[in-house]
């Protein structure tokens, strides 16, 4: 059984070798750049630890593992270019560094070596993973405009969010976890319930993501905090404050969401933490957190799976959740 650590060293010397020996170099350079960024590599990571719990040799799983994390990683260049968001990984963002259509057409470029890579899948499994990869596909892109549309709603339910984020960002990690579990030769019952644990940690993931937005360190967190709050994005926190918030709490988040008004970056973010803190929320989120994450262990160590060596798939999880970027 390789650790977590022995695992990420394999992703990042195979991640480092993808070079794109095409032209034009303006198309594949961005590409690059995205890769070299780094990341914790969650998703490449979770694929080769579930199919290391089946089987001792991994190297079937590599090349979609790959492909998974290309795919994540086009799916934050085009999310950076739709927030506007200036940095990634304290680097600036593709659109930044070159221009939007290249953004754009960079973003393409990659969703299609991903594909190239899931497609080097072995048989008799390459259809299957990829069925289930262009499912995902799919989802994602319906959770990103969900997420879209949910910025131009006055408001949003905490369960259409939790929808939302299920497609946007729990499915991709639900699809590692099967897919690697797949390669591994895991049953079918396994392969579900590791989709199921996915899900979860999906969930967690993704609201602890919207809170170090807010609580997080610029540094550590490899973005600008705040962004959410200044763009109006329906995260989490911004849902649950305006379920709790009293007429003039209220009244302080609509003045501030209106353009017209004078005020400074920097205030705005003050107010709505402010907020947030005189309502407990960051409590609140995290006590949504903790309950996806104990219904992930508990997929993990249900009887259909718990007698397949997870241990360091959980160890993996945990570090997630104690994570400060």
């Amino acid at each position: 059984m390789l650790t977590t650590e022995q695992i990420l060293e394999r992703i990042e010397a195979e991640t480092g070798g993808i070079y794109f020996d095409l032209k034009p170099r303006s198309l594949f350079e961005p590409i690059e750049y995205t890769l070299s960024l780094g990341g914790k590599r969650i998703r490449p990571v979770m694929t080769l630890l579930a199919c290391n719990a089946f089987s001792d040799n991994i190297d079937a799983a590599v090349k979609p593992a790959l492909g998974m994390e290309v795919f994540h990683n086009f799916t934050l260049l085009h999310d950076d270019l739709m927030d506007q968001a200036d940095k990634r990984r304290n680097k600036l963002t593709v659109h930044k560094k070159w221009n939007t259509n290249t953004a754009i057409l960079s973003g393409d470029a990659m969703m299609i070596a991903a594909y190239q890579l899931i497609g080097e899948t072995g048989e008799p499994h390459l259809k299957r993973i990829l069925d289930l990869f262009s499912v995902t596909a799919m989802e994602i892109c319906c959770g990103q405009q969900y997420d879209m549309e949910f910025e131009q709603r006055d408001t949003v339910a905490e369960n259409d969010y939790i929808e939302m984020i299920r497609l946007k960002t729990a499915v991709l990690i639900a699809c590692c976890l099967k897919t690697g579990a797949i390669v591994g030769g895991a049953s079918e019952a396994e392969a579900s319930k590791l989709y199921d644990a996915g899900l979860n940690i999906g969930l967690a993931f993704q609201i602890q993501d919207d809170m170090l937005d807010v609580y997080g360190d610029t540094d550590t967190f490899g973005k600008n905090i705040g962004g959410d709050i200044l763009c109006n994005k329906k995260t989490y926190l911004l849902i649950k404050a305006y379920e709790l918030a009293d007429s003039k709490q209220k009244e302080t988040m609509e003045w501030y969401k209106n353009p017209a008004n004078s005020f400074t970056p920097q205030e705005k973010i003050s107010a709505y933490t402010d907020i947030y803190n005189a309502l407990c929320i960051r409590d609140i989120a995290q006590s949504r957190i903790d309950g996806f994450f104990k219904l992930a262990m508990r997929d993990i160590d249900s009887p259909e799976v718990g007698r397949s060596n997870l241990k360091e798939l959980k160890r993996f999880a945990n570090m997630l959740m104690l994570r400060e970027s």
